[in-house]
């Protein structure tokens, strides 16, 4: 299994080293994470400024 890094600048998870939403640098220090299905209607994803479905981490270092 690999390791999930969250990107700096929108906190979203993902096996890469850049953000395939943002194009931002990864982070692997990050805590807690909240999986989004319908960003339209999620009150934490309109808090976190999320606009498209996935997992997001919720504290990035």
């Amino acid at each position: 299994m690999k390791t999930l890094n969250a990107c700096k600048d929108c906190h979203y998870l993902t096996e890469k080293d850049r953000c395939p939403l943002c194009s931002e640098q990864t982070v692997n220090r990050w805590r807690g994470y909240v999986i989004v299905l319908n960003p339209e209607k999620s009150q934490i994803a309109k808090k976190m400024n999320i606009t498209k479905p996935g997992k997001y981490a919720l504290k990035v270092s």
